[in-house]
Formats: C-alpha cells, sequence, structure tokens
C-alpha cells in the first residue's frame, strides 16, 4: 500500500520479527524463520514497487493481490511466535518501549516530514495517534505484544480473537488511532502465531505440502486475474470497515471470514517453501525491519521523481526490471553496513533513560547472580546493534 494515507502496508522490529537483530552464530539461529523473513520482506518491496503499475497490468494487480493476501498475515504470525515469551516484567516491557515505541517515534515524524514534500501536503500535521505509511504496523505490534500475557491466560485465544477481530469490520467507530481498525482485524494473526509450536512449523515443511503449495499459488493466481477487474484490493488491508469499501455491513465479516482462510493457506504453502539450511541470503534475514521502514522513502520518493513516468516501465520488459530492482533494494536494505548507518533509528540505544536497580546480593549457597552472559541466553527477545 503506497498510498499516505494514514495507514498502509508489513515485517516488527529487529527485536520483533526476529526477536533480535543480533547476527548470532548459526547455531543460535534456525535458518528457516531468517529465510522467512527475508523472502517475506522482498516480497513488501516488490509489491510496493508494483503499486503504481496496477492501473494499467492486470496481471500485475493480480499478483499484487496474490501478496497483500499472504505476506502480511505471515509478518504477523512469526511476530506472535516470537512474542511467547513476552511478560509484564521491567526487563521485557523495557524492550517493548525501546524496539518499537521509540522507533514508531522515530518513523512516524520522519515519514511525516518526508510526505510533506513528496506530497505536496506541507501542513500535513505530526501526530503519533494517527500512523502514517507502514508505521501501522509498529502501533499494532506495540499493542498485540502489550496483550500477550492476557492471549496466554485465557483457554480458548484464537476463537476469542476472531470474535474480536471479525465485528471490527462493521464499526467505523473504532476510527484510525493507533491504528487500531487493523491491529483488531490481524489480531487473529499474532494470536495464532503465540500458540505455535516448533512442530507445527515443521508440519508445514512436510513433502506433501510443499507438494501442494505450487498448484495453490497458481490457482490464487487464477483467481486474483479474475477478480483483480471485479474487486478492490483494499479488503487484504484490513484497514476499512466495509461500508467504507461500499459493501453492506453483513458483507464485511463474510468477506473478512473467508479471507482468513485463503490468507492463512497462502501462509502455509509460503513457508513450505522456504528453504530450511542456510543460504547466502540467510543473514539478511536478521535485518527486515530496516527494510520495512527505510524503503518506504524510496517507494513516496520514487513517485514523486517521476521514476514511473517512461512508457517502458509500464510495459511487460519494464515491468520486470522494476521487479528485479525492488528485489535489490530489499536485499541492500538488509545488509549490515546499512543497518550500522540506520541502527540510531531502528534499534535506538535508550539506555540512559530507564533506572537500573542494584543487584541483590544472592543468598549464600545460591551462587553468584547471573552475569551478561547469563542474562542474554534467557528466554525472549534481545536487541543490540549489529556488528
Amino acid at each position: 500500500m503506497s498510498d499516505t494515507t494514514r495507514t498502509a502496508a508489513p515485517g516488527r522490529t529487529a527485536a520483533t520479527i526476529t526477536g533480535s537483530s543480533r547476527p548470532q552464530a548459526a547455531a543460535q539461529r534456525d535458518a528457516f524463520f531468517d529465510n522467512a523473513k527475508y523472502l517475506a520482506i522482498v516480497l513488501v518491496v516488490v509489491a510496493h514497487a508494483w503499486e503504481p503499475l496496477r492501473g494499467g497490468s492486470r496481471a500485475v494487480t493480480a499478483a499484487y493481490m496474490v501478496v497483500y493476501a499472504f505476506h502480511m498475515p505471515a509478518f504477523i504470525i512469526v511476530s506472535g511466535y516470537f512474542s511467547r515469551g513476552f511478560d509484564w516484567s521491567a526487563r521485557r516491557v523495557e524492550r517493548l518501549v525501546t524496539g518499537v515505541a521509540v522507533p514508531y517515534v522515530i518513523f512516524e515524524t520522519a515519514y511525516t516530514l518526508f510526505t510533506r514534500w513528496t506530497d505536496q501536503v506541507p501542513d500535513r500535521p505530526i501526530t503519533l495517534l494517527n500512523p502514517l505509511y507502514l508505521t501501522w504496523f509498529l502501533a499494532a505490534l506495540f499493542i498485540w505484544r502489550l496483550t500477550t500475557p492476557l492471549w496466554r491466560l485465557v483457554r480458548w485465544p484464537v476463537p476469542l480473537a476472531l470474535a474480536i477481530g471479525v465485528p471490527a469490520t462493521i464499526s467505523p467507530e473504532i476510527g484510525n488511532d493507533l491504528a487500531l481498525q487493523r491491529a483488531l482485524q490481524f489480531l487473529p494473526f499474532f494470536v495464532l502465531g503465540l500458540c505455535l509450536r516448533p512442530e507445527h512449523f515443521r508440519l508445514v515443511r512436510h513433502r506433501t505440502v510443499r507438494a501442494l503449495a505450487a498448484p495453490v499459488f497458481v490457482v490464487a493466481l487464477a483467481v486474483a486475474y479474475w477478480a483483480a477487474p471485479r474487486t478492490s484490493g483494499a479488503w487484504f488491508f484490513d484497514r476499512d470497515t466495509a461500508g467504507e469499501l461500499g459493501a453492506p455491513f453483513w458483507y464485511g465479516p463474510v468477506m473478512t471470514v473467508v479471507l482468513y482462510g485463503c490468507s492463512l493457506l497462502l501462509v502455509v504453502c509460503f513457508l513450505a517453501w522456504v528453504p530450511r539450511r542456510p543460504l547466502w541470503f540467510t543473514v539478511l534475514g536478521a535485518g527486515t525491519l530496516y527494510a520495512y521502514l527505510l524503503h518506504g522513502f524510496l517507494a513516496q520518493g520514487a513517485k514523486f521523481w517521476g521514476w514511473y513516468d517512461p512508457v517502458w516501465i509500464r510495459q511487460p520488459l519494464g515491468e520486470i526490471v522494476v521487479t528485479l530492482v525492488a528485489a535489490a533494494v530489499g536485499a541492500l536494505l538488509c545488509t549490515p553496513p546499512v543497518r550500522r548507518l540506520f541502527c540510531f533509528a531502528v534499534e535506538p540505544d535508550t539506555s540512559w533513560a530507564f533506572r537500573r536497580e542494584p543487584a541483590a546480593e544472592p543468598p549464600r549457597g545460591t551462587g553468584p547472580a547471573p552475569g551478561p552472559k547469563e542474562l542474554d541466553a534467557m528466554p525472549g527477545p534481545r536487541r543490540s546493534h549489529p556488528r
């Protein structure tokens, strides 16, 4: 979604999608998840690059719709999976503020100032309550993760999340404050991620699932190609109610349930294709938040600078070139040099803002208090600057 209405498209912070952006030893990381995050963020960047081409190409519109049907749910499910250890302890809340809230403030401000120029709207206000463009995901993630302990307590978390998310499609009164409309509609995917275990991800990589994944995607593309001139892709954005999309109120819950099922099916097929072994791009999976937050400036600037103006860009060869360039940009923005350059904004060091309680002396006979290495090995997301 490349419009600059105050909402728009996906991925988690270095401490959100992965639990950490630290380039750990291969033995300490799961290559499958790093590969999944990298491939998903490349699809995000490519889909945003396709946005200006949709009006003149039914094929591009179909591919765009298929990608948007599963890339956000995939990011959110993985985010939920890596949020399972979150509690309301001071240590975890500090990391939530540092890894999600502070980058949200920084990039919400940066995108507002940038789009004042690119959209020629000099009076666009800086407001932290109404997320602009890509920043909606950080606002929603903050809400989801803060409520994680509650979802771990209830008996049927996924049905309850569905009972909240489905009616949100008929409630325009929810509004866009802190992307609450989207946060509620995407909530079931996050809660599903909280409920998943490693064996579930092993199951989706079974050879039978992998064999069925290709036909499913072919069918999805065919259906999207048929539907492209007949329906709005805005249903996949989960930012509007049924009434705002010109449909009767009862259509919203029905459409939402159908899209939940389609999105989940495509997520399974996508994960079935993700390689399990380390590859050349595996290390880039640790920097997906950088690509997510930074590529939006290029996506907005490309239209302002007239990169889509040449006629050949809107022809098949031009569409292929745009796709390849966007994929290369997505990869570049995940690299360690880019992460080192922008870590001040994406992974800011805010330790100075938090109090440090003096370490209590352990009772006699219990051994020394855990040191930095022991604390670092404890469950839960970690944050550090890329080296």
